[in-house]
């Protein structure tokens, strides 16, 4: 298993780096895809980050060795591009659907889902704790969304309960990109994975993207698709090089504030740009839950830490 570097307060900062940029993003998005389809929006993301970290590695003469690539490790690396690649479009088809507020508190499930698969994957176990912060968490969400109950069940097939299903796609298939680019630390950096991941997602949606979309921007549409394609690289490069100075439970529960940066952030566009996106409906329940669902996911991630960290001071035998 992965090792750690110990580093955390170079985890933490870029931990919070990655949520305030992953707040702002589903914002960003929104915008772009009044003028561009997800694919092609994807598919610009991933080319841009796979041309600025190649050369970064070239610079550095760090250029993945791709003989690496079998057995077990091929398998994990198939996986995380995989998982990547469909998490990005995935999210995307969910924002075109429904508000970014919404779009980033239904993604919160993504580290949730990361934390189970650590029971599955990791052999590790919940505490009561644990239990106690993933039931907020539910509770959380739900509360989260009582001003939607009548739409969402009344209407299985309409806009935002399709949306909704898409986000929670793409949350699977993050949490299966994360558990899998752990493991690949052990072989390859954390730029060397992301380049691989862009590098191939890039080729992978060539047949599905028509990037001459572009000509037809106006300086709104590139100005935001330019900052989703720099926040693709920042933000998940500071994500990869956290999960290597910071344990993955420890990332987990600081990525859990990004909905509040969300929903902050949707209220001051909202104030100052009324005309550019619609609000999220909430009342006291919903912002009651999205404090639920913060609280709940942060708890989740480091309760079960406490009891290891008391028998690592222990003495040995």
């Amino acid at each position: 298993m992965h090792t750690v570097s110990g580093r955390w307060q170079l985890g933490l900062t870029l931990s919070l780096t990655t949520v305030f940029l992953w707040g702002l993003l589903p914002i960003a998005l929104k915008g772009v895809l009044l003028q561009m389809d997800a694919v092609t929006v994807t598919w610009y993301r991933f080319a841009v980050a796979a041309i600025f970290v190649f050369v970064y590695m070239a610079v550095r003469k760090r250029i993945p060795n791709f003989r690496e690539l079998k057995g077990l490790i091929g398998i994990l690396m198939l996986i995380a591009i995989f998982g990547l690649c469909a998490n990005y479009v995935f999210y995307l088809f969910g924002v075109e659907k429904i508000t970014p507020s919404s779009a980033q508190v239904m993604i919160q499930t993504a580290p949730m889902f990361m934390l189970l698969g650590g029971l599955i994957v990791f052999k590790e176990s919940f505490n009561k704790w644990q239990w106690l912060g993933f039931s907020s968490f539910v509770v959380g969400l739900i509360l989260f969304f009582n001003m939607r109950f009548t739409e969402i069940i009344s209407n299985l097939d309409g806009a935002y309960t399709v949306g909704l299903f898409w986000m929670l796609l793409a949350a699977v298939t993050w949490a299966a990109y994360a558990l899998a680019q752990k493991q690949l630390l052990n072989t390859f950096t954390s730029n060397q994975i992301m380049f691989i991941i862009y590098i191939t997602s890039t080729l992978m949606l060539v047949p599905w993207s028509t990037p001459s979309q572009v000509i037809s921007l106006d300086t709104l549409g590139w100005v935001l698709l330019i900052f989703c394609c720099l926040n693709t690289i920042v933000a998940y490069g500071a994500f990869a090089e956290a999960l290597a100075h910071w344990e993955a439970t420890r990332v987990s529960a600081i990525l859990a504030l990004t909905p509040l940066v969300t929903i902050m952030s949707m209220k001051v566009v909202a104030y100052f740009f009324p005309d550019y996106l619609p609000d999220e409906p909430m009342n006291a329940l919903s912002i009651v839950g999205s404090i639920m669902v913060v609280l709940g996911s942060a708890t989740t991630a480091v309760a079960g830490k406490k009891k290891s960290k008391i028998i690592k001071k222990s003495p040995s035998p």
